[in-house]
Protein backbone atom coordinates (compact mmCIF):
# COMPACT_ATOMS: atom_id res chain seq x y z
CA UNK A 1 0.00 0.00 0.00
CA UNK A 2 1.16 3.01 -0.50
CA UNK A 3 2.28 5.86 2.05
CA UNK A 4 1.35 9.38 1.62
CA UNK A 5 2.80 12.25 3.47
CA UNK A 6 0.64 13.83 5.93
CA UNK A 7 1.29 17.21 7.02
CA UNK A 8 1.40 17.78 10.52
CA UNK A 9 -1.43 18.79 12.73
CA UNK A 10 -1.58 22.96 12.58
CA UNK A 11 -1.83 24.36 16.51
CA UNK A 12 -3.56 27.15 17.76
CA UNK A 13 -4.06 29.43 18.70
CA UNK A 14 -2.21 31.62 15.90
CA UNK A 15 -1.39 35.02 17.50
CA UNK A 16 -1.36 37.35 14.67
CA UNK A 17 0.53 40.71 15.62
CA UNK A 18 -1.80 43.32 13.92
CA UNK A 19 -1.24 47.05 13.32
CA UNK A 20 -4.52 48.20 15.38
CA UNK A 21 -3.67 51.71 13.50
CA UNK A 22 -4.09 50.30 10.05
CA UNK A 23 -7.47 51.00 8.89
CA UNK A 24 -7.20 47.95 6.25
CA UNK A 25 -5.61 45.95 8.40
CA UNK A 26 -8.61 46.53 11.33
CA UNK A 27 -10.67 45.03 8.20
CA UNK A 28 -9.39 42.35 7.96
CA UNK A 29 -9.23 41.17 11.24
CA UNK A 30 -12.89 41.79 11.80
CA UNK A 31 -13.64 39.56 8.57
CA UNK A 32 -11.35 36.66 10.12
CA UNK A 33 -12.65 37.40 13.47
CA UNK A 34 -16.51 37.01 11.88
CA UNK A 35 -15.35 33.57 10.80
CA UNK A 36 -12.96 32.13 13.65
CA UNK A 37 -16.06 29.94 15.26
CA UNK A 38 -13.44 27.42 17.12
CA UNK A 39 -11.18 30.46 18.34
CA UNK A 40 -8.23 29.12 16.03
CA UNK A 41 -7.10 32.95 15.63
CA UNK A 42 -5.68 35.41 18.51
CA UNK A 43 -5.24 39.31 17.84
CA UNK A 44 -2.35 41.40 19.60
CA UNK A 45 -2.22 45.11 18.82
CA UNK A 46 1.49 46.13 18.37
CA UNK A 47 0.10 49.51 18.67
CA UNK A 48 -1.63 49.52 22.06
CA UNK A 49 0.46 51.45 24.29
CA UNK A 50 1.11 48.25 26.59
CA UNK A 51 2.58 45.95 23.54
CA UNK A 52 6.46 44.96 24.00
CA UNK A 53 7.78 43.99 21.35
CA UNK A 54 10.73 42.56 22.71
CA UNK A 55 8.02 40.04 24.20
CA UNK A 56 8.11 38.57 20.68
CA UNK A 57 12.04 39.44 20.05
CA UNK A 58 11.05 42.04 17.43
CA UNK A 59 11.61 46.08 17.34
CA UNK A 60 8.77 47.74 16.49
CA UNK A 61 10.36 48.92 13.68
CA UNK A 62 10.12 45.25 12.50
CA UNK A 63 7.02 44.51 13.17
CA UNK A 64 5.61 47.28 11.44
CA UNK A 65 7.18 46.34 8.45
CA UNK A 66 5.47 42.99 8.07
CA UNK A 67 3.08 41.48 9.33
CA UNK A 68 3.78 38.46 11.65
CA UNK A 69 2.42 35.56 13.89
CA UNK A 70 3.24 33.15 16.38
CA UNK A 71 2.50 29.86 16.56
CA UNK A 72 1.75 27.72 20.09
CA UNK A 73 5.44 26.63 19.66
CA UNK A 74 6.44 30.26 19.39
CA UNK A 75 7.58 29.82 15.83
CA UNK A 76 7.52 33.66 13.96
CA UNK A 77 6.26 33.99 10.71
CA UNK A 78 6.02 36.81 8.57
CA UNK A 79 4.17 37.97 5.30
CA UNK A 80 1.75 36.10 2.92
CA UNK A 81 2.31 32.83 5.34
CA UNK A 82 0.43 34.54 8.15
CA UNK A 83 -2.47 34.81 6.12
CA UNK A 84 -2.57 31.04 4.68
CA UNK A 85 -2.06 30.43 8.22
CA UNK A 86 -5.14 32.30 9.79
CA UNK A 87 -7.42 31.26 6.11
CA UNK A 88 -6.58 27.73 6.89
CA UNK A 89 -7.32 28.42 10.63
CA UNK A 90 -11.00 29.55 9.77
CA UNK A 91 -11.53 26.95 7.22
CA UNK A 92 -10.96 29.37 4.25
CA UNK A 93 -7.54 28.09 2.85
CA UNK A 94 -8.71 27.42 -0.43
CA UNK A 95 -8.77 31.32 -1.06
CA UNK A 96 -5.11 31.57 -0.79
CA UNK A 97 -4.14 28.08 -1.71
CA UNK A 98 -2.77 29.59 -5.37
CA UNK A 99 -0.10 31.60 -3.10
CA UNK A 100 1.59 28.72 -2.02
CA UNK A 101 1.69 27.30 -5.03
CA UNK A 102 5.41 26.69 -5.97
CA UNK A 103 5.01 28.61 -9.37
CA UNK A 104 3.27 31.64 -7.76
CA UNK A 105 4.71 31.53 -3.59
CA UNK A 106 7.47 33.85 -4.55
CA UNK A 107 5.46 36.75 -6.71
CA UNK A 108 2.79 36.57 -4.14
CA UNK A 109 5.41 37.09 -1.42
CA UNK A 110 7.41 39.98 -3.53
CA UNK A 111 4.00 41.56 -3.48
CA UNK A 112 3.42 41.47 0.21
CA UNK A 113 6.93 42.78 0.11
CA UNK A 114 6.20 45.72 -2.01
CA UNK A 115 2.55 46.06 -0.40
CA UNK A 116 3.93 46.25 3.26
CA UNK A 117 6.76 48.73 2.64
CA UNK A 118 3.88 51.52 1.14
CA UNK A 119 1.33 50.39 3.36
CA UNK A 120 1.44 53.70 5.68
CA UNK A 121 1.42 55.57 2.69
CA UNK A 122 -1.86 54.16 1.22
CA UNK A 123 -4.23 55.24 3.84
CA UNK A 124 -4.89 57.70 6.96
CA UNK A 125 -3.67 57.01 10.73
CA UNK A 126 -5.23 57.59 13.84
CA UNK A 127 -3.27 57.89 17.15
CA UNK A 128 0.17 55.47 16.40
CA UNK A 129 1.76 58.17 14.36
CA UNK A 130 1.63 60.74 16.90
CA UNK A 131 3.90 58.79 19.14
CA UNK A 132 5.63 57.01 17.03
CA UNK A 133 4.51 53.78 17.01
CA UNK A 134 3.90 53.43 13.13
CA UNK A 135 7.35 54.02 11.90
CA UNK A 136 8.25 51.79 9.07
CA UNK A 137 12.04 51.79 7.62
Amino acid sequence: MAQFATKSPQLYPLTMLIDGDCPLCSREVAWLSRRDRQGRLRFVDITADEFDPAEYGKTIDELMGSIHAVTPERETVTGVEVFRRAYRAVGLGWLVAPTAWPVLRPIFDQLYRIFARIRPRLQPRSKGCETGRCRVK
